[in-house]
């Protein structure tokens, strides 16, 4: 009977086997940007808070004194043209611009023990290892690499709240894990508060590390577990510190329990055979040593590595196959669930198995009817990531809304995130976005809990005066350049905001502060100059600056744009823009004018955010301000244009390659606008229920919108020269205007594509 129960075990993990290859076979965890916040190759789960990934290098924030500007290359800590890999650390961001946590880096090595990464150049100097693509794999929550210098296999996998590691070492020697909590992400002197590790027994070894870095105050605590009893261990300190109290006393160095200090390198010795393997157990919490060693006995209490990865493949497999489509050929399939992959990086689930974490006033929390998730990248998120998570992520999404929410509760400034990590504020970019998700998903039926309570976090979020040129924007209608950077920036995205506010107070039945916020939604007017029909920057007296170049970013009113791809952003009022703008002949014009003319290298050198690969034109798809852009076309008479311009951009500025996305992918963003596009439809206005059409490149997709429904997309006479659509049905019925809204989509049914070599 045992042996019949076993054999079911093996046959049932052969058919999950069988089952995950259908879709993770089609996600290249390589690709990414080549010079920008790359994205991490490593393993992890959908939504997972561990992000067990391979660092390249040790580059630091600071160089002489001034920014290192190849710091940038490393947001993600990998690069893909990089020939050594310094270890393996546990948190990472998805191709952000900027960056942070890199926590726990682990490294095996043999011979003599080096604590010093050592460089590029000089790899022998240190404990790094050369490294070849030729021996890396990368699958979803599986990485593998041969560490050329020492013969060591490293292979990783993940759940929720554990990494696991699996180190085969090659011959009979002295083995070393270095675990290096002076490593980080653009680090810096002093970025590391303090660091505390204790040695539990001969297998078990628990701490923390507290950094002041993006997050100004961010603490992880960490349970790591040897598979194998290490037979010495020791470490160094890096500190200036002068004042050691009685533990001078001890010779800390070796073989002592207890280290602490700011900046820490520790190792563990073991005697190994050949081909023998070192497994590794890395848990961590925001709340606890215990916390940690909790979720690591509850997610993974044995030692089968393979059975880790074959679950954490599982759950890769459920997320991808929300969406089951075929293309016209591999490449755009591979293209496709690789960015639907990008998509389930972010936000990460940040809470313990038992329901506590750490929250935004640094106390411990239980979360109660949801799951907290951190790191919440708004100013980019809210216009795709978040309204594809209504679509195929309802309850998920739902959870993430109700975690902006706990962060309003325990925020002293009474405010919802604008973009927030590991329990921190770090107020990056502008807006507050926060409400464009909050709006999306009660106008979409998938947060209905408590809309007057979103309410007053949004409209308290609205008007902090202390908040980035809100006191001057509530008394003057817009942000004024002489008072604030980035005024014009503000003012529209302020616009937009506050109109995603009234859709709640509507439904919320606070008419009163829905008539306040649609007014205040109109400000956008309060930047528009009609004689050079851009928006632009205007001074605190109610006139426009002097001098302005409506190509340049820096100084002109703008953040990570300029007057071109801005003056375009209004949203929530494109017919008003139209009108604005001369009307729909003149408006189409400036549009197509968008995709010829050419930004010079001068306008592009001096923004890290921008290259050469993302742009068209003046259109600068590798940033986020313009992804509405290409869909404009649909309010004025030329609708084959948005058709035009949606297929160029996605054959164009997404590949199955490591540089296969033309900016930073931003926590999902810059894959979800090529989901939304592949599919045929895009949300230019999150908060609405309306999508634009575009120009579909599937054959043919099936959503799952949830157990019950779904919605199919077919295409008729479907090839790449047939770009243009000559008729869009839904469930049998004409769409007439080049919408589709989203509470027909969620009735499910077939939406019908008919596509052909010419403009309609």
């Amino acid at each position: 009977m045992r042996y019949f129960y076993l054999s079911a075990i093996i046959l049932f993990s052969l058919l999950c086997s069988a089952q995950t290859e259908q879709l993770i076979q089609y996600v290249n965890p390589f690709v990414g940007t080549q010079r920008m916040g790359h994205t991490y190759p490593g393993a992890t789960v959908p939504f997972g808070a561990v992000q067990l990934s391979p660092d390249t290098d040790t580059i630091g924030y600071e160089d002489n004194g001034q920014y290192n500007r190849r710091v940038y290359e490393y947001c993600a800590g990998y690069q893909y043209d990089d020939p050594t890999i310094v270890g393996f650390s546990h948190t990472h961001f998805s191709g952000t611009g900027h960056s942070d946590l890199g926590d726990f880096l682990i490294m095996p090595t043999t011979g003599d023990l080096k604590l010093n990464p050592g460089t590029e150049e000089n790899p022998e100097s240190g404990y790094r290892s050369r490294f070849s693509h030729d021996n890396e794999t990368a699958e979803p929550d599986y990485y593998k690499v041969l560490l050329e210098d020492y013969g060591i296999t490293a292979e990783l996998t993940t759940s929720n709240r554990v990494g696991f590691h699996q180190y085969t070492f090659p011959e009979k020697e002295e083995a070393h894990i270095i675990l290096d909590l002076k490593h980080g992400i653009y680090n810096y002197d002093g970025k590391n508060i303090w660091t505390f590790v204790r040695i539990e027994n001969d297998s078990l070894v628990t701490g923390y590390r507290q950094t002041h870095g993006w997050a100004r105050t961010r603490t992880v605590y960490f349970a790591m577990e040897f598979g194998k009893a290490f037979k010495s261990y020791g470490h160094k300190k890096y500190d200036n510190s002068i004042y050691n109290g009685f533990y001078r006393k001890f010779d800390e160095e070796q073989n002592f329990p207890e280290m602490a200090g700011h900046d820490i390198r520790a190792y563990f010795d073991f005697d190994v055979e050949g081909g023998e393997q070192i497994l590794i157990k890395f848990a961590m919490s925001s709340v606890s040593t215990e916390g940690a060693l909790n979720n690591l006995r509850e997610e993974i209490p044995e030692w089968n590595f393979e059975e880790v990865k074959t679950a954490g493949q599982e759950s890769w497999n459920e997320e991808l196959s929300r969406i089951a489509l075929e293309t016209m050929n591999e490449e755009d399939k591979l293209i496709f669930y690789t960015a639907l992959y990008h998509t389930c990086l972010t936000p990460i689930i940040y809470e313990d198995v038992d329901g506590k974490y750490r929250g935004l006033d640094q106390n411990i929390h239980e979360s109660e009817g949801f799951t907290n998730y951190t790191i919440f990248s708004l100013w980019d998120t809210y216009r795709a990531l978040h309204p594809l998570f209504n679509l195929i992520q309802p309850d998920r999404n739902r959870d993430m809304i109700k975690s902006m929410l706990a962060h309003y509760g325990q925020s002293v400034h009474h405010m919802l995130p604008v973009w927030s990590h590991y329990a921190n504020e770090n107020w990056c970019m502008i807006g507050y976005h926060s409400v464009s998700v909050i709006a999306d998903a009660l106008m979409k039926g998938v947060y209905t809990d408590d809309p007057d309570y979103a309410l007053e976090a949004c409209i308290n979020t609205a008007t902090y005066p202390k908040y980035d040129g809100l006191e001057d924007y509530m008394k003057l209608g817009y942000v004024p350049e002489d008072r604030n950077s980035s005024s014009v920036s503000k003012t529209l995205e302020y616009a937009y905001d506050d109109w995603a506010i009234a859709q709640i107070a509507g439904i919320a039945e606070d008419y009163q502060a829905h008539d306040k916020f649609i007014e205040r939604s109109k400000n956008y007017k309060n930047v528009f100059d009609p004689v050079s029909k851009f928006m632009r920057p205007k001074l605190s007296n109610g006139i426009f600056r002097d001098e302005f170049d409506p190509l340049n970013t820096h100084g002109q009113g703008f953040i990570e744009g300029n007057a071109w791809n801005y003056g375009l952003y209004v949203p929530h009022e494109p017919e008003r823009l139209v009108e604005m703008m001369g009307g729909k002949e003149e408006f189409s014009i400036m549009l197509d004018s968008l995709y010829t003319m050419q930004l010079t290298d001068e306008h592009i050198e001096a923004n890290e955010d921008i290259t050469h690969d993302g742009i068209i034109g003046l259109y600068v798809h590798g940033n986020e301000p313009g992804h509405h852009i290409p869909y404009l076309y649909n309010w004025t008479d030329q609708p084959y244009k948005t058709q035009e311009r949606v297929r160029m951009i996605c054959n164009t500025m997404y590949a199955n390659a490591p540089d296969g996305l033309c900016g930073n992918d931003d926590c999902g963003q810059m894959s979800a606008w090529y989901i939304f596009s592949a599919l045929g439809f895009y949300p230019v206005c999150p908060g609405s229920e309306d999508y634009a059409i575009g120009s579909p490149t599937i054959v043919s997709a099936e959503i799952k919108l949830s157990k019950r429904r779904t919605l199919k997309i077919s295409t008729e006479n479907q090839s790449p020269e047939n770009v243009y659509v000559q008729e869009v049905t839904f469930n049998g019925r004409k769409l007439e205007n080049w919408i589709i809204r989203h509470s027909d989509i969620m009735r499910g049914g077939e939406l019908k594509f008919v596509m052909g070599e010419n403009p309609l």
